[in-house]
């Protein structure tokens, strides 16, 4: 994992972040819970390649639970069956799932439709497309979520996050009802 020119983060090197990050990933995830992460797992490239997918593969396995992955656009093929051949069960379930385009979730009458990028869904109301791919930056529709690691949608919750902690059902729940809220306030 790397830090980029477009996501300034506050810390020293990568190392320091990608230990914060595991750090409050895993005071939320126990092993059972499912995590989705919609895209750019890694910016992290060297030669050779398997360099790279052998850092990347020791971040993920310090991360608990189960992670369902979205292919981003930083994300290439070669680490999705690199992560597949290292692949192993935890608690009788795969460590990864993969997915090239999205996964629809659905829960209490609502469906998440959960990308990489931002998807423009159209008038459907029990829809909401999570997404990621945008740093710091929100789609001007009510039915989009940025829930990449820079969102500023987390300032829709009555609390604060600690940087990288993975957002959960509740904290969704709350992003889509506050920008809700401020949509309609704007229109």
């Amino acid at each position: 994992m790397g830090i980029t020119d477009f996501a300034i983060r506050p810390f020293d090197n990568v190392t320091q972040m990608n230990q914060t990050i595991i750090d409050h990933w895993n005071e939320r995830v126990e092993n059972k819970d499912t995590v989705y992460h919609l895209g750019d797992i890694a910016l992290y490239f060297t030669r050779p390649a398997s360099k790279s997918q052998e850092a990347v593969l020791k971040v993920l396995n310090q991360l608990n639970g189960h992670l369902v992955l979205v292919k981003g656009n930083h994300d290439s093929r070669a680490l999705f069956k690199f992560l597949d051949q290292n692949n192993y069960l935890l608690d009788g379930k795969p460590k990864f799932e993969f997915h090239d385009v999205g996964v629809l979730l659905k829960y209490d009458h609502r469906q998440y439709y959960m990308t990489h990028y931002p998807m423009m869904l159209g008038i459907a109301p029990q829809i909401i497309n999570l997404h990621g791919h945008i740093h710091h930056y929100a789609v001007a529709a009510k039915e989009n979520i940025n829930v990449g690691i820079d969102t500023p949608e987390t300032g829709y919750l009555d609390y604060e996050l600690p940087f990288g902690t993975p957002l959960s059902l509740s904290d969704i729940e709350q992003m889509v009802a506050g920008k809700k809220i401020d949509y309609d306030k704007r229109h």
